[in-house]
């Protein structure tokens, strides 16, 4: 199993463009007995609509459908991803609040699937499926091959990640100071800058210094956007 993973991880950071790197997942999804793969990334900001990249081999057909109903909205694997990074079976159940969606990706040959999310620590998640049409998924196949599929959804996720973050969210690469990041969080608990200037035993003037850096660095209007920026990156853990 180490063998295995040295070698897929080898060869997954041996390609840099995206693209390469998919379709080199679609590959060892192949050989875990899988014809199809989907994966996307989804960032945490901007809030009201993350910035998304998808990336799957489904029929062009089925592609251009779930696009124009807006799938994913309702799909039941997304939302289970974004609450949970356990693995999940498609299921007649799972898909009980998604019956259109269920039967139209059936009529498409995508019948059998197993999906898993992933996190890292700039908040940015996501998700790995593997589909095909028949055959479902036995206790047996899943002892043997579930850990491997796990470790391809979290392998894909990082590698990915280090490749798209930096073009979906540039501001993700900003380096903060330690007295940054502090003041910062003394401002998310709701402290003024005279407050932090005493808890801090730094002077008022500096404070405001230190949060105007942060929110110029940031790219944001104000020292509360700045915060929220942070936070959902993750810098202020």
């Amino acid at each position: 199993m180490t063998t295995w993973q040295e070698n897929q991880l080898h060869a997954l950071l041996s390609v840099e463009c995206e693209d390469k790197l998919f379709c080199l997942v679609v590959s060892i999804g192949r050989e875990l007995g899988f014809d199809h793969c989907a994966y996307g990334l989804r960032m945490p900001l901007p809030l009201t609509q993350p910035k998304l990249a998808l990336f799957n081999n489904y029929p062009i057909a089925w592609q251009n459908q779930y696009q124009e109903r807006n799938y994913i909205a309702a799909d039941p694997t997304v939302q289970h991803g974004m609450r949970s990074t356990l693995p999940v079976i498609w299921t007649e159940s799972l898909f009980s609040s998604a019956r259109e969606l269920w039967e139209d990706a059936q009529s498409f040959g995508l019948k059998i699937g197993w999906a898993q999310s992933s996190r890292d620590i700039n908040n940015a998640s996501g998700m790995l499926t593997l589909a095909r049409a028949e055959e479902p998924i036995s206790e047996m196949e899943r002892q043997a091959n579930e850990c491997k599929m796990t470790w391809l959804a979290q392998a894909t996720h990082s590698v990915m990640a280090q490749r798209l973050t930096p073009k979906l969210l540039p501001e993700s690469m900003i380096q903060l100071s330690p007295r940054e990041i502090e003041v910062l969080k003394w401002t998310g608990d709701g402290k003024t800058s005279s407050e932090i200037s005493d808890i801090l035993n730094i002077s008022e003037r500096t404070v405001n210094f230190h949060i105007g850096n942060a929110i110029t660095k940031l790219n944001t209007p104000n020292k509360t956007a700045a915060v929220i920026r942070a936070a959902m990156m993750g810098i202020l853990k």
